[in-house]
């Protein structure tokens, strides 16, 4: 592939990371909304804010690029946000439905670290020095988010699970009540 074929891939993915994360922008008050743990709920907000400077960054580079940001929809990160909704409306409840916004909050994290990787190999390639920067920024504040909300998954999960297990030896006695 010439660089003018990288660079017209490049300007594409720069759009679709683009789109992903102002629908992000769009989609982490519902889940902060949605969250029971106050620490979580924080999570989400704070993520929320370094998203905006994401986009902020991508504009930068938009502009570095003499480009528009605009023409294009990410449906990766539709289906991934729909997904993201699907869990909020599944009827969880507390703790359960922490540990699925953490699943779901993830597998975007996990989409983002994937697409930011991406276009910062093609930047490095292109010799755009300036927009590698800022990527390996946004691509790093991607991975700490990751890593944050895996040990929250692991306070949640484990929060979760003894609360289960609580309430099932609760009936398991009620049952036992009934039957003596």
């Amino acid at each position: 592939m010439s660089d003018q074929g990288l660079k017209e891939l490049y300007i594409d993915e720069l759009k679709d990371l683009y789109n992903a994360e102002n629908q992000l922008v769009k989609a982490l008050p519902k889940m902060a909304r949605a969250a029971s743990s106050d620490e979580l709920r924080g999570e989400f907000e704070e993520h929320l804010e370094q998203t905006k400077g994401h986009v902020k960054r991508l504009e930068k580079i938009f502009q570095a690029l003499g480009e528009s940001p605009k023409g294009k929809k990410c449906k990766g990160m539709e289906g991934l946000i729909e997904e993201g909704s699907e869990v909020m409306e599944g009827g969880y409840e507390g703790g359960v439905m922490d540990a699925a916004l953490i699943g779901a909050a993830q597998r975007v994290e996990h989409y983002e670290i994937a697409g930011y990787g991406t276009v910062r190999s093609m930047a490095e390639t292109l010799g755009q020095s300036y927009h590698v920067s800022l990527l390996e920024e946004t691509l790093e504040e991607e991975k700490e988010t990751d890593e944050k909300l895996s040990e929250l998954a692991a306070q949640i999960n484990t929060k979760a699970n003894a609360r289960e297990e609580e309430e099932a030896m609760r009936e398991q006695g009620k049952k036992s009540k009934r039957v003596a």
